[in-house]
Formats: structure tokens, sequence, C-alpha cells
């Protein structure tokens, strides 16, 4: 096996493969917090996420847009680009407002740890600069990918202590664009 990673933007026949990416990693995601059983939450991120999908392929929305990474010629992982999202506008106290989220970024599990996550980020704000945006934000609530952020993208911009009960927090990130061209 070569290794082959291609990135390109999410097409309308790319649908399919961005809704498994996200069903399997979302999912994976909640069992490796010990929240394996909080099933309806698991069903409405992925819900959530298809609809980022929908938007990126909408002419609608130009302010969405979505790649896909695959390895191999197979669907590996996704980011997008919107604008920000409730948890960001809550814990941020709405002072990112006007500043566009990176997020929808999954990678299947079993091909973790191989850089297709950095190189999704890399080729996203690569995107950003040739459109002449400067920053993003990021968030998560998921510990695991917090641990990964901090390593990353530094100190929060905020973290709001207890968001999702106690001893569990949701972080912000606010990222120059230039940092991860």
């Amino acid at each position: 096996m070569d290794n082959e990673l291609t990135i390109s933007k999410l097409t309308a026949g790319d649908r399919g493969a961005a809704a498994r990416i996200f069903e399997i990693s979302i999912t994976d995601a909640f069992e490796q917090e010990g929240l394996g059983d909080l099933r309806e939450d698991i069903a409405q991120e992925i819900d959530g996420k298809n609809h980022i999908v929908q938007a990126a392929l909408s002419r609608a929305h130009p302010d969405t847009f979505l790649l896909l990474a695959r390895l191999n010629g197979e669907a590996a992982g996704t980011i997008s680009f919107g604008p920000c999202g409730e948890e960001v506008r809550i814990c941020t106290g709405g002072r990112l407002n006007d500043v566009g989220e990176l997020g929808s970024l999954y990678v299947l599990p079993q091909l973790q740890n191989r850089g297709i996550g950095s190189a999704l980020i890399r080729s996203m704000a690569e995107w950003l600069d040739r459109q002449g945006i400067e920053q993003f934000c990021l968030d998560s609530g998921y510990k695991r990918a917090q641990q990964r952020w901090l390593q990353k993208f530094g100190e929060p911009y905020v973290t709001a202590q207890d968001y999702w009960g106690p001893g569990n927090p949701h972080m912000v990130w606010l990222c120059r664009v230039k940092d991860y061209v």
C-alpha cells in the first residue's frame, strides 16, 4: 500500500462517504469519552454534520466549505469551514461571531495518528488564505480532542468550565491562518 493521501472539495457524489465518516467517527468519539450510551446525542451530532454537508453542497450557503480526504482512494476524513456554531457563540459571549469556524474534523478511527487530520487542517488553512481569511476558530467538548488541540493550537481563547457537566469543559481556540499554511 502506497498511502496516497488526496484532499479535495466535497462533491455531491461524496455525500455518502462523508455520512459514513461521521457515523463511525462520532460514535467512536462518544464511546472513547465513555458516552456511548447517549444514542440520541450521537444521532443529533451526526445529523448536524450531515446538515453541514448539505450546506456545503448548496449554492445558498457559499460561506460553508468542506474538504474530504481520501487514503488510497477510500474516504478517510473530513474538515469544514463555515459560520461559527452555537457553542462558540455561547462560550465566547458572541465575541467571535464574525470569525468562521473550522469544524467537522473527523478521521476514521482506524486511520487516526497518520497525519490525515494535520493534512486536512493545512489544506483548509491554504484555502482560507487564498480567500483572504486571516483567522478561524474551532472548539471541542471531547476530552481526547481537547488534548490534541492543546498540543496543536496552544491555550484556548476561552474555556467554559463544566459546560457539559462537572469536570467537562468546552474549549474554543482562535487561530491565525498564516500559522498553518
